[in-house]
């Protein structure tokens, strides 16, 4: 019984070992297929600039490594990060402005576009739910085109912009914040063009911004409503008849008349001789002459 004890207690002792040694082969494999890559050591703001204290390196599974990630922490000082980053979380460079970009909200600004600040309100700014990151539309409240700026008859509401990337609220661009935030001035993501708009608009009348669905892209143009739609009062405006066209008068045109012709008059016809009534034949002097034909004598009066 004791030597079959003592075996046992060999095999048990030699299935430990092997344990062990399999255990080391495994975990030094895995330590083989490892890399080391730059994380963040802290939260970054977006548009913050990274110093060393903000980095540091740990152990990351090859397959895994982020493209793009750095193993070189050196690489990273005094780069610009164009998102917010959370602690551990890998640091790449399609997440980073280009190298020697200046910090703060420049380097956010993606090219092409331009940031805009408007003046809003708690009603204006959409209760404080207009937060970094979030998307907007801008609506103008101002008076009809030929009214009077104080005519509130007249006045329109209209959505000039759609669908406006918000970049900031006050001095702060963290787009992680989920929580309401009351300010008095949002900065938004325009275009050239939107941003003449904008401008326009804010000096014409009163802005208001509009929450929209960041998954929403698509766009819906509106004519706008006034007062007297938003109450029922329109009336249709009746047909007027064209006004008749101007007729221009024609310049007076110039008629050359031609050189008049000499033609010499023909002699007017001589009139017929009027049949010798008796009364005329008496009074006229007559010619008697005798005429001999043959044997007969003939006396003819002219």
């Amino acid at each position: 019984m004791r030597s079959r004890g003592l075996w046992m207690l060999l095999i048990a002792a030699l299935a430990g070992v092997a344990a062990v040694l399999l255990a080391v082969r495994w975990m030094q494999g895995q330590g083989a297929d490892q890399g080391r890559i730059a994380v963040a050591s802290a939260d970054i703001e977006l548009g913050g600039r990274i110093s060393s204290e903000m980095i540091r390196m740990t152990d990351w599974p090859k397959d895994s490594v982020p493209q793009g990630a750095f193993n070189d922490p050196t690489r990273l000082n005094g780069r610009v990060v164009l998102v917010s980053f959370q602690r551990g979380e890998p640091l790449t460079e399609a997440r980073l402005a280009p190298v020697g970009a200046k910090g703060g909200l420049s380097a956010v600004v993606p090219e092409g576009r331009r940031a805009m600040t408007v003046r809003v309100n708690d009603v204006v700014g959409v209760a404080g739910f207009a937060l970094p990151g979030t998307y907007v539309d801008v609506m103008v409240n101002t008076q009809a085109e030929g009214t009077q700026r104080n005519d509130r008859d007249r006045s329109i509401s209209k959505i000039v912009l759609e669908r406006i990337l918000v970049l900031a609220v006050a001095q702060e661009a963290d787009r992680d914040a989920t929580k309401p935030k009351v300010v008095n001035a949002v900065t938004l993501e325009v275009t050239p063009r939107d941003a003449e708009v904008l401008d326009l608009a804010r000096s014409v009348g009163t802005l208001s911004l509009v929450l929209r669905n960041p998954s929403d892209p698509v766009r819906t143009p509106t004519a706008g409503i006034t007062k007297s739609e938003l109450l029922g009062t329109a009336q249709a405006e009746p047909v007027k008849a064209p006004a008749p066209r101007a007729v221009q008068a024609s310049k007076p045109v110039r008629v050359v008349k031609p050189a008049p012709v000499h033609v010499p008059a023909a002699p007017p016809p001589e009139p017929a001789a009027a049949p010798a009534t008796p009364t005329a034949q008496a009074a006229a002097p007559r010619t008697c002459v005798e005429i001999v034909r043959g044997l007969a004598k003939v006396t003819e009066c002219f």
